[in-house]
């Protein structure tokens, strides 16, 4: 049986629907809207997981579910290439991964700029500029590729956005959608700190166990999706 990890909740859930439905597949929950049980029609040997989107990455590294719709930035943060393939961009979910300065930085408007201001920060005050961010893979990769060196990822599992106003870093790099929240907060983003551009993405899964009836339900499943074949 392959099991496909689906957001469980709210527009991603009901994107996800519509794009399988729309080809076809027709997705939906099983009983009530409190239950995280599901059904598939329209392809045989295939079985919804309902999951939060920050799951999924979890459970296809392990080999819980062989595919799983959940955005690019959490799977590249967390995952590598020999645990999990791309099979197709959905095309919802859109959101950017950036790095973001207090208005107040006049100075400071792109990442060479931000390298500059580091060192001189770290000159002033004597420890490195902090950065909060939930992303610390693709934001040091980031850095590291643009040669920024005297910064510190500091972590932020909350309101990132916050964080310069709260005293508790002097940078951040975050998700947006609409840049509003950046705004609100009195931040914006440098001119060349776009990190990622994530969406929903079908994954599947390396590590899991395909038996020979899952490759044949795969197979089938990649016709009626139109999408590429076998990517394990």
């Amino acid at each position: 049986m392959i099991r496909v990890g689906v957001p469980s909740k709210g527009r991603l859930m009901q994107d996800c629907f519509d794009w399988f439905g729309t080809r076809g597949v027709v997705m939906r929950r099983a009983g009530s809207d409190r239950e995280y049980s599901g059904v598939i029609e329209g392809i045989e040997g295939a079985v919804p997981v309902l999951l939060s989107a920050g799951e999924i990455p979890r459970e296809l590294a392990a080999g819980r579910i062989h595919l799983g719709v959940t955005g690019s930035d959490l799977v590249r943060e967390q995952l590598g290439d020999d645990e999990v393939a791309e099979v197709a961009k959905l095309g919802f979910g859109q959101a950017d991964l950036v790095i973001a300065v207090p208005n107040v930085w006049i100075d400071v408007e792109t990442v060479d700029d931000l390298d500059a201001a580091a060192a001189a920060f770290r000159k002033a005050h004597g420890h490195r500029l902090r950065i909060a961010t939930k992303y610390h893979r693709l934001v040091r990769d980031f850095l590291q590729a643009q040669g920024v060196a005297d910064y510190q990822l500091v972590d932020s599992q909350g309101a990132t956005e916050g964080t310069v106003l709260n005293g508790t870093a002097e940078a951040i790099a975050d998700i947006t959608s609409s840049g509003e929240t950046l705004r609100a907060n009195h931040l914006r983003i440098l001119a060349d700190g776009l990190i990622h551009s994530s969406q929903a993405v079908l994954w599947a899964s390396r590590v899991a166990e395909w038996s020979a009836e899952d490759r044949a339900g795969y197979a089938a499943l990649s016709v009626r999706l139109g999408v590429s074949g076998v990517p394990f």
